[in-house]
């Protein structure tokens, strides 16, 4: 979440970069919040300050009492019960406002980074980069949801008799292929300096809020209500809330970590093709980059991401394209985002693959993730990246390398999966 005293130093910065966000009402929420602000600093002050004279008090009952002062002694007795009740009252209405206030702020998005073009939809993002040439497929090509069914290799009816709709089978190849990109993801990252970190798959919602995900997203959240835990929608989750409460030493940083789990969301998404195969799941795998950094390394660190998973897509030799996207179709907790797109040939559209993001201080606020330097508490700067999801790859390589001989696998993945073709 933001921080308070950002916002009390920065309230027009902070009005304007909710509203580059289209957050509703954010000078009335800004505002709200610092009257909120103000009252839990003066119901403070008063606290400490009925505190602090009752003490004074206390202390003089004994001297007065020595001095057979007895009735002076018994009207500060008087005093001093009066004031432990104003204390008591004063404390309650101190809890009552922190909560207020809390509740107010947990609300708020964060703050878009000054590098993020205004806009409110997809279509007003800005393409920073490409690679890559389209390929130009035979007469007959088919979208993968029919290449799956001619070559046996996903089951989605199996998936829905067992579970419902958007959790598929793999099978044979299509098994194999999976369980290759999700070893040769892990590879690379390895390779790369990130230490794989095997995580829950199930979070309580303690968690949940570190990330941002609660209060925020429910309703695109499976959740196990009589345990009350949560099946998460990515490694980032339970990756990031590693380092929940936790004051990080200066010489462990800079943290990276990754993390293959299987990941589950809820969201229905829009109708016809767009959704159809593989398009869009309620469960599917993926690999997770996550980053831990000092504040003035997290752009620096946002970049190398970014190289990474450019990394992947060239080695997987998949056109693609990278999207900064516009304030208003950036997520909750993100200060700046890139989207990764791979072209999908036969259905002759972009897909998107992952998301790179820079939290800065958000996530680190609700998870209290701090280091220390030169004596002073400072709060880190977190970051997460797909690398990658793997439904819309696999779409975009199986149509992209049909053939009428079969489906061509990539070079980069023929030694992990054991076969060149899908025949």
């Amino acid at each position: 979440m933001l921080q308070l005293n950002f916002i009390r130093e920065n309230r027009e910065l902070t009005i304007a970069g909710l509203e580059r966000k289209y957050f509703k009402g954010a000078a009335q929420a800004v505002d709200k919040l610092l009257g909120l602000d103000k009252q839990r600093r003066d119901t403070q002050s008063e606290l400490d300050a009925t505190l602090s004279q009752s003490n004074t008090l206390a202390k003089q009952i004994g001297q007065l009492m020595k001095e057979g002062k007895k009735e002076t002694a018994e009207a500060a007795k008087a005093q001093t019960a009066t004031l432990k009740i104003r204390a008591k009252a004063l404390e309650e209405s101190l809890r009552e406002v922190e909560e207020q206030l809390q509740a107010t702020l947990v609300l708020l998005p964060n703050l878009p980074h000054e590098s993020v073009p205004p806009g409110r939809t997809p279509e007003e993002n800005v393409e920073v980069y490409t690679w890559g040439e389209k390929p130009s497929l035979t007469e007959g090509a088919k979208p993968h949801w029919d290449l799956i069914e001619q070559y046996d290799i996903i089951d989605f009816k199996l998936g829905t008799k067992i579970t419902g709709a958007g959790f598929p089978v793999y099978k044979g190849k299509g098994a194999r292929l999976q369980r290759a990109m999700i070893q040769f993801f892990l590879d690379q990252a390895v390779e790369a300096g990130y230490l794989e970190i095997q995580p829950p798959i199930l979070i309580n919602a303690e968690s949940g809020f570190g990330t941002g995900q609660l209060p925020d997203k429910e309703g695109q959240m499976y959740h196990a209500t009589v345990d009350d835990l949560y099946l998460i929608p990515t490694a980032e989750v339970p990756i990031t809330n590693l380092y929940r409460d936790v004051i990080v030493a200066e010489n462990d940083l800079p943290i990276k970590n990754v993390g293959y789990t299987p990941c589950f969301r809820r969201e229905a998404g829009s109708w016809g093709a767009h959704v159809r195969g593989l398009n869009r799941l309620h469960q599917f795998d993926k690999v997770e980059i996550v980053q831990v950094r000092k504040a003035e390394e997290s752009y620096q660190a946002l970049d190398e991401m970014a190289e990474h998973v450019k990394g992947l897509l060239q080695k997987l030799e998949l056109p693609f394209r990278i999207i900064r996207l516009c304030g208003g179709d950036m997520g909750f907790t993100s200060a700046l985002t890139f989207d990764f797109e791979v072209w999908s040939a036969a259905q002759a559209r972009w897909l998107e693959c992952s998301s790179v993001s820079n939290f800065e201080t958000y996530q680190a606020n609700r998870l209290k993730l701090r280091y220390k330097t030169e004596g002073k508490t400072q709060l880190l700067h977190t970051l997460n990246g797909s690398a990658l999801a793997l439904p819309r790859i696999l779409a975009a390589l199986l149509e992209n390398n049909q053939t009428p001989e079969g489906i061509r696998i990539p070079k980069a993945l023929v030694p992990y999966c054991g076969f060149e073709v899908i025949q």
